[in-house]
């Protein structure tokens, strides 16, 4: 029998760093935070500086570990997982889009967007992640740009090479931290409608954004403060 599990699951999540192995002077970035992603959902993290809301993408894109509570990915206990299997899983299951874009200089487009699949076990033959990697760039609009090198591309285009490195892998999830807070406006909004487009076609989307205007794109915004989820908004999206 298969069961329709959520793909994403966290049960009283808890994060707390300690400082100077110091019990007094710990840091609570998140206190029992609960929560559930459906695939196909474009979720917008929002909140000031210190609400948690960085901590809670890192936690769900399995680069940090919580203190205590369950998270479960389709059904898995990650919580229970080994360093290994957690490496296995972000690899294989997640894409991840930065701020900064953080594409290596001194390589092109198409070998930026390569990069991941080098990870894959087993490995792929070089003719398919060639062909992989020229095929998302196509999907990004940058298929007239394969052979140029970062410093030769507009912000918006690298932030869509960035996108297109994230989704090479075919992730169930992509997690997108401040995906525009390095594009003026109008570059901003054409992220944005791609990143949407990208949702229309059934990517789940997580971002972090402290831009109301960027939130309102989301199909569910979460408002945090203090580590603790204030309000979660769900717009009905009209076809």
């Amino acid at each position: 029998m298969e069961w329709n599990f959520p793909l994403i699951q966290l049960s009283a999540i808890s994060r707390v760093y300690e400082v100077d192995h110091s019990a007094e002077a710990a840091v609570q970035a998140l206190r029992e935070v609960s929560l559930v992603i459906h695939e196909g959902d474009f979720v917008a993290l929002t909140g000031p500086s210190g609400s948690g809301k960085s901590t809670l993408m890192n936690i769900i894109g399995l680069l940090d570990t919580p203190t205590t509570g369950q998270y479960h990915f389709k059904g898995k206990p990650v919580h229970k997982m080994s360093a290994n299997e957690l490496a296995s899983l972000r690899n294989k299951t997640m894409g991840f889009v930065f701020q900064n874009f953080q594409l290596i200089p001194r390589t092109t487009a198409i070998e930026n967007v390569e990069v991941p699949l080098f990870y894959r076990r087993p490995p792929l033959p070089s003719k398919e992640i060639r062909e992989r990697a020229k095929k998302m760039l196509e999907k990004v609009g940058l298929g007239h740009r394969l052979y140029h090198y970062p410093n030769q591309m507009s912000g918006g285009q690298q932030q869509r090479v960035a996108i297109a490195r994230a989704l090479v892998g075919n992730p169930s999830l992509l997690l997108a931290d401040e995906p525009t807070g390095n594009l003026d406006s109008h570059t901003s909004k054409e992220i944005m409608n791609l990143l949407t487009e990208l949702n229309e076609q059934g990517i789940t989307i997580v971002m972090v954004t402290h831009e109301e205007d960027i939130a309102a794109y989301a199909k569910k915004i979460i408002r945090m403060r203090d580590g603790e989820i204030l309000e979660t908004i769900e717009r009905r999206v009209s076809l």
